[in-house]
């Protein structure tokens, strides 16, 4: 696949207006990218708030995160590189930030993987088409330090893994265009949301 800057950063920018409308995109939170070609990716600077977007919050890194423009990407770019570089067919990487995601890895602070079972949603994910079916999403602990949270992301992840939740912090999820990786993202974050409200049922009958 190849795609110009042009058309990566109208689907960038495109991405976080929808995202932000949901709530998924609160003050400068969140980071998303598209792939350009071998080398190159696009990918939000940091600092902008993603549902007020121009074409200066897009630029261009090298498949080992490193600017290839006078910005700074964002902080998380290497989260973005790692998942380019082990699958080929990914072309969209989107992280967002919400309450879900945020309240149900703090309420769960010793799991390492969510599971989702039984959803008719699950259906939104690649590959899946049936609700008989659960996926596993790795959770891993927020850390500062991107070299490691990529490598301990890459020990969890493998050809099923639709994508991963970071604690306290957000979900990131991908797909082989910008389409995919939305469906996946707002699939996921309303199985979230079902998820604490199932705690909440549970709560209230115990």
């Amino acid at each position: 696949m190849s795609m110009t800057l042009e058309q990566a950063t109208r689907d960038i920018i495109a991405a976080g207006q929808r995202l932000d409308a949901q709530g998924l995109a609160p003050a400068t939170a969140g980071n998303y990218s598209v792939r350009l070609n071998d080398k190159e990716i696009a990918i939000t600077v940091s600092g902008h708030h993603k549902g007020r977007m121009d074409e200066t919050a897009i630029m261009r890194v090298d498949t080992n995160g490193n600017a290839l423009e006078n910005k700074k990407p964002s902080a998380e770019t290497l989260l973005h590189t790692h998942i380019y570089n082990r699958y080929p067919h990914v072309n969209a990487i989107l992280h967002t930030h919400s309450v879900a995601g945020v309240a149900l890895t703090r309420f769960l602070p010793h799991k390492n993987e969510l599971v989702l079972e039984g959803y008719e949603l699950l259906k939104a994910f690649p590959g899946i088409t049936t609700h008989e079916t659960k996926i596993e999403l790795p959770v891993f602990n927020n850390t500062q330090d991107m070299k490691f949270l990529s490598a301990e992301v890459d020990k969890k992840l493998n050809d099923n893994t639709h994508g991963y939740l970071i604690r306290d912090h957000g979900i990131y999820v991908w797909g082989r265009d910008m389409a995919e990786a939305e469906r996946v993202a707002e699939a996921l974050e309303h199985l979230l949301q079902c998820e604490i409200e199932m705690l909440k049922l549970k709560g209230a009958v115990a």
